[in-house]
């Protein structure tokens, strides 16, 4: 399965699947692009450290969020992507978009959602004062954090963690989850039936919603 990352920042999560991919651990997906519409961000240079094809797609160039996602369907095309992961893209895709890959968009959220949407979401647990935080695996539709589950792991929020603790600790366990779910979709071991979704293989763990 061909994967096509989306980001605008640092790119931690990317490089998460780029060093489970170089320890053959990624099962049959391959990285085959890299897309970030800020330009010179850390995933653009992460990605090109790696040998992986890149993009830019810079969305101040467009007029219309319609536009922005017609180049970046056509950037994804030209690779052949057929799995598009959202690692901290911090624009929302339209419609049109995600008819072209309906069911093959998937997100890494760093909450237990449907808890906390949108973006700050650790700052937001962490002053709602939530005893359990985590992250999530979803599906991507039209609303914002709003798609199927996939996975999620959670973790439990320390006496003594501060809003950035809790962010690293969450931020840990994404480079963990999103891999295997990746992996788990190349494999063809994510069954969805309405909003359920299946992993066969998962095994929960202690301290885990959902393990792969």
């Amino acid at each position: 399965m061909k994967v096509g990352v989306l980001a605008s920042g640092g790119g931690t999560n990317l490089q998460s699947l780029i060093d489970v991919a170089a320890r053959g651990e990624l099962g049959p997906a391959r990285l085959a692009a890299v897309g970030v519409n800020v330009p010179d961000c850390g995933a653009l240079h992460r990605a090109r450290a790696a040998g992986i094809p890149t993009f830019v797609v810079d969305h101040r160039q467009f007029a219309e969020r319609a536009l922005f996602d017609q180049a970046l369907l056509g950037a994804l095309r030209l690779h052949e992507v057929e799995l598009v992961v959202l690692a901290g893209f911090m624009r929302l895709l339209g419609a049109d978009f995600l008819s072209a890959f309906a069911g093959r968009v998937i997100n890494v959220h760093p909450a237990l959602l449907p808890a906390f949407p949108g973006t700050r979401a650790q700052e937001q647990a962490f002053a709602y004062g939530v005893k359990v935080a985590g992250c999530t695996v979803h599906f991507v539709d039209a609303g914002v954090d709003s798609g199927p589950v996939i996975a999620q792991t959670a973790l439990a929020v320390r006496d003594d963690d501060s809003a950035e603790t809790l962010r690293l600790r969450i931020l840990a366990e994404e480079h963990k989850l999103l891999p295997a779910v990746v992996r788990a979709l190349a494999e063809g071991r994510v069954f969805v039936q309405g909003r359920r979704v299946r992993v066969s293989g998962a095994q929960p763990g202690a301290g885990v919603v959902a393990s792969l």
